[in-house]
């Protein structure tokens, strides 16, 4: 009898399990926290424009455009929820989850520029050897409010990105909190030049410019390494690798490579089962496996195995061995062989490790020289490593 047994030094890292979403409550989700950050930043860009242009406040001004952005870029959002939640089709068959992606790179290119503006605009005022007009009063209030709202904006955002794992609303709720911060910044420099200091309202301008230039630049570096299949964290494979290895009738793993796609995990690997098993066996341990690890990682939405007999990461050892037809082409060529022909019902034929292991089904037992020219035959040909003889057993 031959077979195999089955490894494991692996120990599987228990981690909290995440709820799953659903499609349609994602894009709900995204939907809904969108067109409110859409109601407030309409609201908040016109009162910081407005009030700008009322109390002299450059910084203000420079603000409410850069809130106006943020209402471009949530109707980019809502376009690109609707298309990268549209079931996969002929054209793309891995999904649409990529154009969430390009959103995000899109939303980062707008605070690109609009941080280049503000700061440009700020700096020929600072320099223009007009004397500065300082901001009344009253524009720091408008600050203040901005404030408030766009601090709210950020939180409600993020919880419900966590809740569905969206890295296009997680990237708008930091667009969110960049505001927040930049009107800090400008409520400095508003005070400022209350008390005589009237250049820290153009300065808190470029300083607002620097900050929403940074975060644009950490926007596109994320997404763009999503775009060219940068694969997960080395400590997450890892996990996902364990947890895979410690799967009955799994013996090895290996050639694992993941990659994401919006808010999903797109993984790939070779697993090395018992050479010897049937092909049957060997589906319902890949069947097993994809089961277990989407449900063990939510997060994972495509799973390709490729099942192995051996390792073949470095080697393929097996691969210029000769076919089925092939080998039982030159067999049938060879007179020695031909008193056994009537006998065999079927082959099974293993190939590991550079060699073949030939197993024959007789339908009855045959005459003892019948089996020694086969396998001597058979001994001639050198690629074969192991001739075995079975007779069935037919039960009525």
């Amino acid at each position: 009898m031959m077979g195999g047994h089955h490894h494991s030094h692996h120990v599987e890292k228990i981690l909290p399990e995440t709820t799953h979403i659903s499609r349609e409550e994602r894009q709900s989700a995204t939907r809904k926290v969108t067109l409110v950050g859409a109601a407030l930043n309409t609201v908040l860009s016109l009162a910081q424009i407005a009030g700008g242009f009322l109390t002299q406040s450059q910084a203000l001004i420079a603000d409410g455009f850069h809130t106006l952005s943020d209402l471009v870029s949530d109707f980019v959002v809502l376009f690109a929820s609707h298309l990268a939640h549209q079931e996969a089709d002929d054209n793309h068959p891995y999904g649409h989850g990529r154009i969430e992606t390009l959103a995000t790179v899109i939303l980062g290119l707008m605070l690109a520029g609009v941080a280049v503006a503000i700061f440009m605009q700020a700096w020929g005022r600072m320099f223009s050897g007009v004397p500065l007009p300082i901001p009344q009063p009253i524009a720091l209030a408008f600050a203040a409010a901005a404030i408030i709202g766009k601090e709210a904006l950020y939180h409600y955002t993020m919880r419900t990105a966590k809740r569905v794992n969206s890295p296009m609303l997680k990237a708008n709720a930091w667009h969110h909190r960049s505001d927040a911060i930049s009107s800090v910044i400008v409520l400095l420099g508003i005070a400022g030049a209350q008390f005589g200091y009237p250049w820290l309202d153009p300065v808190a301008a470029m300083v607002v410019a620097a900050m929403i230039l940074y975060m644009a630049a950490q926007l596109i570096m994320e997404s763009t390494s999503e775009l060219v299949d940068t694969g997960l964290a080395p400590e997450e494979v890892q996990e996902i690798h364990d947890f895979i290895a410690d799967i009955e009738g799994v013996e090895n793993v290996h050639l694992l490579r993941t990659r994401r796609m919006g808010g999903n995990v797109l993984a790939d690997a070779h697993l090395q089962v018992n050479g010897r098993i049937s092909v049957s066996e060997g589906h319902f341990i890949s069947d097993q496996v994809m089961h277990r690890l989407r449900k063990r990682f939510p997060d994972i939405k495509d799973v390709i195995i490729h099942i192995d007999p051996e390792d073949d990461e470095t080697a393929h050892p097996s691969q210029n061995l000769p076919s089925r037809e092939e080998l039982l082409a030159t067999l049938q060529a060879m007179p020695a062989t031909a008193a056994l022909w009537p006998a065999i019902d079927d082959f099974t034929l293993h190939y590991n490790d550079g060699k073949i292991q030939l197993e024959l089904m007789l339908q009855e037992t045959p005459s003892p020289e019948a089996i020694r020219t086969f396998q001597q035959a058979c001994d001639s040909i050198t690629c074969i490593e192991h001739l075995g003889f079975f007779t069935k057993l037919v039960h009525s």
